[in-house]
């Protein structure tokens, strides 16, 4: 009997071809929302969310099929959020099946690395060493699960605060969090410098959701009365994710647009200013590279 295909096997040819479609590049949620469109997929499908972070469960797919397109050579392992095609990945168009293929083919080899990292963990076991456990990075969900399970596991103040810092450390200035109970809608406020002549006054709201909870419709447009004449610029936080009909309200036509920073793009901004994190190297085969001297 065959072994089920993986879901995420689907999204191979629809990224690159979206890719090719975006001039060979692009980041990785308007090449997502460009493989949505393009395929017409339904509200439902993009809502649906991941068992293990409550993320959206489509946007991790999309970025485990480029996993293994960058495993494959197909698309460049930029370290600076762009998505690119390589020479190869322009020429490649690729069908369910031999995307099947690729990933049975990395599969094997990602099994066979964990094997010899378990073998050196028992060998380091068996004489006494101090043992460093296995990195099992890549074969898990791609969002950083601890740092959104830590940031579900503060109280509603702390997590206003900790985006606060978090506001601070990306440049906002004289940020502050409201009291609470006299909020009026908004959990704190800032200012955003574009040049020494134009600042924005911005408001912001965190939702501290638990998995598969979703930020709606309703609470952006509450969100978007609240700010009127209070700000230029709304950006709401979640540690979870926004309905698309929420999405589509931020961004609707003839309203004050509203910034959206779920939960993918949260850990994204912790990440990026190394706010409460401490960095670690890790290395990572590069096959591909090793080929040309077999």
């Amino acid at each position: 009997m065959s072994r089920k295909r993986p879901e995420f096997v689907q999204w191979f040819g629809p990224l690159l071809n979206a890719l090719r479609e975006l001039g060979d590049s692009g980041k990785p949620r308007e090449i997502s929302d460009r493989i949505a469109k393009t395929l017409n997929l339904s509200d439902e499908l993009l809502d649906a969310v991941n068992e293990k972070s409550g993320g959206s469960k489509f946007y991790n797919q999309v970025a485990w099929a480029r996993q293994y397109l960058v495993w494959e050579g197909l698309l460049d392992s930029s370290k600076y959020g762009t998505w690119k095609l390589t020479d190869e990945g322009k020429k490649a168009h690729l069908s369910e099946e031999q995307a099947h293929k690729i990933v049975r083919k990395w599969q094997k080899i990602k099994q066979g690395q964990r094997k010899q990292k378990a073998e050196v963990v028992q060998k380091q076991n068996d004489n006494g060493e101090s043992v460093v456990p296995p990195d099992d990075s890549g074969d898990s969900d791609l969002l950083n699960l601890e740092l959104i399970d830590v940031l579900r596991s503060l109280s509603p103040e702390g997590f206003e605060k900790v985006c606060k810092e978090l506001l601070r450390e990306s440049n906002f200035e004289n940020v502050e969090v409201t009291k609470r109970g006299g909020d009026e809608g908004i959990d704190g406020f800032g200012t955003l410098e574009i040049n020494p002549f134009v600042s924005l006054k911005v408001i912001f709201q965190c939702k501290r959701y638990k998995q598969g909870n979703t930020v709606s419709r309703a609470q952006i447009g509450d969100f978007r009365n609240a700010m009127l004449g209070r700000a230029e610029k709304g950006i709401m936080i979640t540690t979870s994710t926004f309905s698309q009909q929420a999405i589509k309200e931020a961004n609707r036509d003839g309203a004050d647009k509203i910034e959206l920073v779920d939960g993918e793009k949260l850990v994204e901004m912790f990440e990026k200013v190394e706010l409460g994190l401490k960095r670690k190297t890790v290395y990572e085969i590069d096959h591909n590279f090793f080929d040309k001297f077999m």
